[in-house]
């Protein structure tokens, strides 16, 4: 799931241990990225490099980039900065801490609050697990959600381009609390950053393991691209790979409703469009969505109606209805909100799972209960400063 994403001057940020971080959204899935450029301060900037449980040597400059899950257009990767962050590595069999799991989700909540980094967070869950190949029995040689995209050697790979930033926001939240493993992090940012942006409650669980080193990382080219030549074949050749199926593959396009994307990062969409030009965050891009910060089922309504020319469809996003299989479901899906959020909440969980070592095996539950959160009327306007 592709996104590209910037992010230009942002709200202050409030006084927890990540204001200082700029807001950005992304989200990435087949083709586009979506990204809102998050450019730290550089007091944020110090208390990241001398944090001694990161284990990233970030891109610094890096373009955001808001996909979520496939790859932009080929472009060339910027040189890694020279300021690298702690080369401490995570334990091998690292259960996260519950309690420290809970507080890590309320803080979340807090930094989406003021960044509206919804789309990259999702995107940053999603490329961590999205590596994982059924095909492979061994962990962590098989991928999946174990944290390794924490290392520069998978940040650097193209369809990565820009979730240093997204790491650059977590990573005061990880090192607030070091009891929740780099993979778990990733993946509870994910999850409530769909939540907080109103949608479906997901059933996720906890406990993942961190890979020890970025000799562990997987190969370059395991994440789906947004303009294949024969978009339906391509998806399921990367979600058939994941041990995904068609009902899946949809629903998960449908997170396309968050984000936007920037074609000086990805190569795909407009500089700006009326549902952009005012922010949240940077203006510009192009969104899939008039209302790119919400969660709902308008990407299939939008893309089934092609009625705007400022909605972003790419190759990958028109498959669904072209394709005779999984028109089936976004028809369902356009149709029926409620359908969309069911199945949606099912795939998300699935895929946060790919790959997965659990510690305990049986994985760990956080959630109190089944509370929706009602997320802010979302005004373009408000929380934009009009200026790049």
């Amino acid at each position: 799931m592709p996104h590209p994403l910037s992010l230009p001057t942002s709200p202050p940020l409030s006084s927890h241990s990540h204001a200082s971080i700029p807001a950005m959204s992304s989200v990435t899935f087949g083709g586009a990225s979506i990204t809102s450029r998050l450019v730290p301060s550089s007091s944020a900037r110090t208390s990241l490099s001398h944090s001694s449980s990161s284990s990233l040597k970030p891109l610094g400059s890096a373009p955001l980039v808001s996909q979520l899950f496939l790859n932009p257009k080929p472009r060339s990767l910027p040189h890694a900065v020279a300021r690298p962050y702690s080369r401490a590595a995570a334990p091998k069999c690292q259960a996260s801490d519950p309690e420290q799991l809970k507080l890590a989700r309320e803080d979340i909540k807090e930094l989406l609050k003021t960044t509206f980094s919804h789309p990259i967070l999702v995107r940053l869950g999603w490329h961590d697990a999205g590596t994982y190949n059924k095909n492979i029995e061994e962990w962590p040689q098989r991928g999946g959600a174990n944290g390794s995209l924490r290392f520069e050697i998978e940040l650097k790979h193209a369809a990565n381009a820009g979730l240093v930033n997204a790491l650059k926001l977590v990573q005061p939240i990880k090192d607030k609390y070091p009891g929740v493993s780099y993979a778990d992090l990733f993946q509870l940012a994910s999850a409530t950053a769909v939540e907080e942006a109103g949608g479906p409650k997901i059933p996720m669980k906890y406990g993942r393991v961190d890979v020890s080193g970025p000799e562990q990382c997987p190969e370059e080219g395991r994440l789906p691209d947004a303009g294949p030549p024969s978009p339906a074949d391509h998806l399921r050749q990367v979600f058939y790979r994941m041990g995904l199926n068609d009902k899946e593959i949809v629903a998960l396009s449908g997170a396309h409703t968050l984000g936007r994307s920037r074609p000086d990062r990805s190569g795909w969409g407009k500089p700006e469009t009326k549902y952009t030009k005012d922010g949240p965050g940077a203006p510009g891009g192009q969104s899939w969505t008039a209302q790119w910060l919400k969660f709902d089922n308008s990407y299939f309504k939008d893309i089934k109606e092609k009625r705007d020319e400022d909605l972003l469809v790419l190759p990958t996003d028109a498959a669904i209805f072209e394709d005779p299989a999984f028109k089936v479901y976004a028809e369902k899906y356009t149709e029926d909100q409620e359908a969309f959020f069911k199945d949606y909440a099912e795939a998300h969980a699935k895929l946060s799972n790919l790959g997965a070592k659990f510690d305990p095996p049986e994985g760990i539950v956080i959630d109190d209960g089944p509370s929706q959160p009602v997320p802010e009327k979302f005004v373009a306007a408000k929380y934009s400063s009009g200026k790049e």
